[in-house]
């Protein structure tokens, strides 16, 4: 299958933590290919915005219109706009794409704090936002496109509720700015409201988080999944790259784009029966492996440089043809129906394990072990992972 296209119209970013170059990274680590039409060149880095230069709406569109006359999209993601100039001739061109799903990020202010849109520009934001199938605000944000005050969870759903009956579109109330343990997101497409809440990272390196999440979302509806999937699996994405951030900068420092998983069907972990623990750690640790994992004397797990990860697992009796392939899936339950109505026999059925995966077991014609899995964070960044790591 060729990749999903991802038309981005969006600002640049020197600093590479958000913007164009978070997009296309974004993009590309889930498999899609990304265009970009740049509306504004900026100078930052992680501790702010020094300058930003407007690009004009005359070339914003000769950009788009080079991308579609000849590469085509399969999703727009539209980002910083520019200018209220822009926006209008961005939505008027976007208006002839009637079946091209657009999610819009209606940036206002950087990570920093540095304002990007001024109040002409957000005015002009409505009209794109009727464009959308999904508009994804952050608290502040939602509160500018309302004039409401939002410091709560109850507060940031009745705004989602006014906005989406205003424009149509679906909204993504991003609950990030709020006061709470648990970070939680909400989903409005009409009157119904779904809720997603993770426990909060804690980290400076934010950077990007809002133009990350628009992206995965835009691919992922590129390739026909539903509305709440594209959520679930793009935020998936965002919080592995929170956990993987470089630490680059000495302010709000960019995410670990590379090191983030596809979201796609991966092989990305092995388990090998041990004999001795000590053995095979000291082994392993010698070939170049990273342990993020300590259970001592009985299971030991290593991440190597690409984000893969390799187990060891002492069982009594265990020989080499005991190893055990792991394939994730971040719709683990879905795959495993598919599966089964195509025939597939399984060992188990899909159980929450306390290691925090959701795991399912059969094996190969050959008898070869195969773990089917969903893990999310929590393979490579689990709770207990070696502070050393």
């Amino acid at each position: 299958m060729k990749p999903p296209r991802i038309l981005v119209i969006a600002g640049s970013d020197s600093g590479g933590g958000a913007g164009i170059q978070a997009d296309i990274k974004t993009v590309t680590m889930l498999g899609g290919f990304a265009t970009t039409a740049i509306t504004a060149v900026t100078a930052q880095n992680t501790l702010g915005v020094a300058a930003v230069m407007a690009v004009p709406a005359e070339m914003v569109l000769e950009q788009i219109d080079a991308v579609l006359a000849d590469i085509g999209a399969d999703a727009v993601k539209i980002g910083m706009i520019g200018s209220a100039e822009t926006a209008e001739a961005v939505a008027e061109r976007l208006e002839r794409l009637e079946t091209l799903p657009i999610v819009f990020d209606p940036v206002m202010v950087a990570t920093s704090g540095a304002a990007l849109a001024d109040a002409a520009t957000i005015a002009a934001f409505e009209r794109l936002m009727r464009l959308s199938i999904l508009v994804t605000p952050n608290a502040p944000e939602l509160a500018v496109l309302t004039g409401r005050a939002i410091d709560s969870l109850d507060e940031l759903r009745d705004a989602a509720l006014e906005l989406a009956a205003r424009t149509g579109a679906a909204v993504l109330a991003k609950g990030g700015h709020l006061d709470a343990a648990a970070l939680t997101d909400l989903l409005v497409e009409g009157e119904a409201v779904q809720s997603f809440a993770a426990p909060r990272i804690e980290t400076p390196h934010t950077h990007g988080t809002g133009c990350t999440l628009a992206s995965a979302i835009a691919v992922h509806l590129a390739r026909g999944r539903p509305l709440p999937e594209a959520v679930a699996r793009a935020r998936t994405f965002v919080r592995i790259a929170l956990l993987a951030a470089p630490g680059f900068g000495a302010g709000h420092g960019p995410m670990g784009h590379s090191d983030a998983s596809s979201g796609e069907v991966d092989l990305n972990q092995v388990t090998l029966p041990a004999e001795d623990y000590d053995a095979s750690v000291a082994f392993y640790r010698a070939l170049g492996l990273t342990q993020i994992v300590d259970s001592p004397g009985r299971y030991a797990r290593f991440e190597c440089p690409g984000g893969a990860t390799l187990s060891i697992h002492v069982e009594p009796g265990a020989k080499a043809g005991d190893a055990m392939i792991c394939l994730e899936s971040a719709q683990l339950d879905a795959w495993v129906e598919q599966l089964r109505a195509a025939g597939i026999a399984f060992e188990t059925p899909p159980t929450d394990q306390r290691w925090a995966w959701r795991e399912v077991h059969l094996r190969d014609p050959a008898g070869i072990r195969l773990c089917l899995y969903q893990a999310g964070e929590n393979r490579r960044f689990p709770p207990w992972r070696l502070p050393s790591a």
